[in-house]
């Protein structure tokens, strides 16, 4: 039973994969990689990773997916405004493409002889483990990377922030201004105050 299941997501994923790529619109090129990622994240429940699945749902099929969506919608990618390919990059893709598929057929030759117990060990691919694992022996580089992620943070937020004198200019310049110069000129009073 695990194997067809295995089949038949295989057989989705590539699929809609395919349909990424062959796909003219934008957003169902999205929502068919939402579609992969999906196929993806049942792989590792077949692997019994259930973290790894919940993990990859959401962060994958959830956050970036809908970034990626917001992006294009922002963007508003239309056929008009996108330049055309020339053609000697698109057989250029072409050939890279069918390389590419050269070499992973030449890697993945022997691998119908390999044989995987699936499901073998129910241990495997639990929270508590890796919980375990992640703050008994790999401490130190958890924390290390911790704090290389706050840095990395702080540093997003100093670089987006205005600074503070240019901030303090602009409120300068902006409060010295007078009323009379952004309002219009009044040229004909003594027009309407004589009748």
């Amino acid at each position: 039973m695990i194997l067809y299941v295995f089949y038949f997501l295989s057989f989705l994923a590539v699929l809609s994969a395919l349909m990424v790529v062959f796909s003219r619109n934008p957003i169902y090129s999205v929502l068919y990689l939402v579609i992969t990622f999906f196929c993806v994240g049942g792989h590792y429940l077949i692997l019994s990773a259930e973290f790894l699945f919940a993990v990859h749902i959401i962060v994958y099929a959830g956050a970036i997916m809908v970034l990626f969506l917001y992006v294009i919608m922002l963007l508003n990618l239309n056929k008009d405004t996108e330049p055309q390919k020339n053609s000697i990059y698109k057989f250029a893709a072409i050939l890279s493409g069918g390389l590419l598929m050269l070499v992973m057929v030449g890697a993945l030759k022997g691998a119908e002889s390999a044989t995987i117990q699936l499901g073998s060990n129910s241990e495997v691919g639990l929270v508590k483990n890796l919980g375990r694992m992640l703050f008994n022996e790999f401490l130190l580089p958890f924390e290390i990377v911790s704090v290389l992620l706050l840095a990395a943070m702080v540093g997003a937020v100093m670089l987006g922030k205005t600074p503070l004198k240019a901030t303090q200019q602009e409120s300068k310049s902006g409060n010295g201004r007078s009323l009379m110069a952004d309002s219009p000129k009044i040229t004909h009073v003594k027009e309407f105050t004589n009748e």
